[in-house]
């Protein structure tokens, strides 16, 4: 089926079931602590051994010799295989390091051996008695503000309108400001981890985490060079993946590896350390903004470059994602460098680019709204656009940001904040108010999705997976809503590849794509009712199927009834901008002897379309403004320049926002809805919570203190010696 004009009146219009705020149908195997995670896939298959990783311990060069006769004679040990003993392997697209195979080091951790034993203690014990011998390459540099410098200016930008140059020339206010951000982790509770069965060295099965089912198989075919066909991978749960988990890992590789050698399957986790320096991480970013103001407050001019590292062949961080379709400016100039570096591989984390763009863009809008003396929602609201500033003849879809704004400065209270930087105390605590923009791409993709009828009762089954975001939910309500019955009465089964292939997970283009999957699907089952009823235009409803003088239970149909199909979306959509929006309000108390910052409230608003279930909606809005809390303050991977790698390895070194961190959150959302870009008119939430909230944490403590920290985190030591006087 194909989405090729927009949506108009539907049976969603009026739905009984989607939009409705119903608790999570995973919800009771999730608390219990029965929800199949991978590595504790006990019982998919019997006699599982235990493998554990070794990682390189140089960040590039190459490995001379691997001593491993220790390792093998070691109590339990049934195989141990080293970088050295296979060729190297096959690289899927979106993998930039090789994940195993041959001598050449690209980054530190980068996966150089396994070792299978009976027990995880006998195969740890004995991955520590392999030695390796290096040869390091020559010293490498890490100075990423120093890359900048070489770089700025100079290469075509990905976007250049109008004549920039000439805006800041006229210009009645500019502001010039550099902003860094620094590398961050996933850090999802539940590691890398997988169980594979590849004993016979024919078919394989892999139980692992993984967010999107297809690549992850066309990865692993890629990889060993074999028909993809021969490989089943099953990943109904997943502990957290934020993007981390959008691509292969060294975890399913190394376990296909040890089971291959050790003709027994091999269950496999990364350590915590890993998840550092062997998975992927957001670049760090340094971003030079340059805005050009009117005296009214219009922008006539946005200069945004930015640089972020990558190992060749990489993405690095675009942290100018959403400076082309922000704001209205009649001319602009927006460009990303990658610079290469050896550094662990960098890719996607929860809202690419535009989580650490909005970092500094909102920062500066901010600058921008202080130079010309204007409240800094005003200042927003002058700026908005109907149309892409960056090809004006391109409208957006929907675009509901100003009423964000102003929605949300109401609820905040906005009108009695602190107008003085600095200006207004409790206590020993200074107290600041801030808030941000959002802006967050609505993409989708196809999906598809297989429906069972019998008895009355409705098996959904999609490759579509649920990584704590709620698709088995917004799935069952979709298929209840369509076929006229109620949630109990649909069974969920995802996250396997004998399932129809759908959108997965990832780059908010889940919720849209899987849940209009399951529409097709649904709407193909009802065609083959119809026909069995021999009736036309029939209504489902209440468990019946009503045409005319037909009135029959679903129940009553004979045998089972098998429907499959897949949205496709049309090229109609080219022409609009789809994306969504959102604004965010802080309040924060900063000590002013200590300069220690607590948030002690946030709002957020979101114009998301139509939302398929107001509870699993504000669950990810407020798990983005959590981790936006932690990107804001505390979040940050450091750099050991001298070994090339990330020094803070764990989950106390690399300080995640906690509950004591967190206060009072309001979630808001629009009641809007998208014609454009689903059959459901709906689009993604989860990244978008995301954005803006570090910025508007950061305009906060600017308000709180009159300080400004343009390089994130935004901790004490930065702001000490310039804090008002106690």
């Amino acid at each position: 089926m194909e989405f090729n004009q927009p949506a108009g009146k539907n049976l969603f219009d009026t739905a009984r079931v989607v939009g409705k705020p119903l608790h999570r149908v995973d919800g009771p195997l999730k608390v219990t602590g029965t929800a199949p995670y991978a590595y504790e896939r006990h019982d998919v298959v019997a006699k599982q051994l235990y493998g554990y990783p070794v990682g390189s311990a140089i960040s590039h060069g190459r490995i001379l010799s691997m001593e491993t006769e220790a390792a093998r004679a070691a109590p339990g040990v049934r195989a141990v295989v080293t970088t050295l003993d296979i060729e190297p392997l096959g690289i899927w697209n979106y993998n930039v390091a090789r994940l195993f195979g041959g001598d050449k080091v690209e980054h530190y951790h980068q996966a150089i051996a396994v070792v299978v034993a009976d027990t995880f203690e006998q195969a740890r014990a004995a991955a520590a008695l392999i030695k390796t011998e290096y040869e390091e390459g020559d010293p490498a540099d890490f100075d990423l503000d120093a890359a900048f410098e070489r770089v700025q200016g100079s290469g075509e930008p990905g976007t250049l309108v109008g004549d920039v140059e000439g805006a800041f020339r006229s210009a009645a206010a500019v502001v010039d400001q550099m902003y860094r951000t620094p590398s961050q982790s996933h850090m999802m509770m539940e590691q890398h981890a997988a169980i594979v069965d590849w004993s016979d060295g024919g078919e394989m099965t892999v139980w692992t985490s993984n967010q999107m089912i297809e690549w992850n198989r066309q990865s692993l075919a890629t990889n060993f060079d074999i028909d993809p066909d021969t490989i089943r991978v099953e990943s109904p749960y997943v502990g957290g993946g934020f993007g981390g988990k959008l691509w292969l890992r060294a975890d399913e590789v190394l376990a296909a590896i040890g089971s291959r050698a050790a003709k027994a399957p091999v269950k496999l986790a990364l350590p915590r350390p890993f998840m550092m320096n062997n998975t992927t991480h957001r670049s760090a970013t340094v971003q030079r903004i340059r805005l050009a103001a009117n005296a009214d407050g219009k922008l006539t001019g946005i200069w945004h470059e930015v640089a972020s590292h990558s190992l060749p062949g990489g993405r690095g961080e675009n942290a100018t994602a959403q400076t082309p379709f922000f704001y209205a400016a009649p001319n602009r100039r927006v460009q990303h460098h990658i610079i290469e570096m050896s550094l662990p591989e960098a890719s996607d984390m929860r809202a690419p680019g535009e989580a650490s763009g909005l970092m500094a863009l909102e920062v500066a809008m901010d600058e921008m709204a202080e130079a010309l003396e204007m409240d800094p929602v005003e200042f927003r609201i002058v700026n908005d656009t109907k149309v892409n500033p960056s090809d004006p003849d391109q409208p957006f879809s929907e675009r509901h940001f100003v009423e964000c704004l102003k929605r949300g400065a109401e609820a905040f209270g906005w009108q009695d904040r602190n107008r003085t930087p600095a200006g207004k105390r409790e206590g020993q605590w200074l107290i600041g108010h801030g808030m941000a923009g959002a802006y967050r791409g609505a993409p989708t993709l196809n999906s598809g999705a297989r429906v069972r009828l019998s008895g009355g009762k409705l098996v959904v089954e999609t490759d579509m997976t649920d990584i704590g975001t709620g698709s088995y939910t917004i799935l069952a309500q979709t298929a209840a809503e369509v076929m006229g019955l109620t949630v109990e009465d649909v069974e969920m089964r995802l996250g396997n590849s004998a399932y129809p292939v759908s959108s997965g997970s990832g780059g908010q283009f889940g919720a849209a794509s899987s849940t209009a999957g399951v529409y097709a699907a649904c709407l193909a089952l009802r065609e083959k009712i119809a026909e069995q009823l021999k009736v036309e235009d029939p209504e489902f409803r209440d468990g019946r199927v009503i045409a005319g003088d037909t009135d029959t239970a679903l129940a009553d149909l004979e045998g089972e009834i098998v429907a499959e199909d897949t949205m496709t979306f049309g090229d109609f959509k080219k022409g609009y901008k789809l994306a969504t929006f959102g604004a965010h309000f802080v309040e924060v108390a900063v000590h002013r002897g200590s300069g220690e910052i607590r948030v002690r409230r946030m709002v957020a608003v979101a114009d998301s379309g139509r939302i398929l279930n107001p509870i699993t909606a504000r669950s990810q809005v407020i798990g983005g403004m959590t981790m936006g809390v932690g990107a804001a303050l505390s979040e940050e991977m450091a750099l050991d320049t001298g070994r090339g790698m990330f020094a803070n390895h764990d989950l106390a070194g690399y300080e995640v926002a906690v509950h004591a961190d967190i206060p009072e959150q309001e979630v808001i959302f629009l009641d809007t809805v998208d014609e454009i870009s689903s059959p459901l008119k709906a689009k993604g939430v989860g990244e978008l919570g995301l954005c803006g909230v570090a910025a508007a944490v950061a305009n906060a403590v600017y308000n709180a203190t009159g300080v400004r920290v343009r390089d994130y985190p935004v901790t004490l030591d930065k702001m000490i010696d310039r804090m008002p006087a106690v």
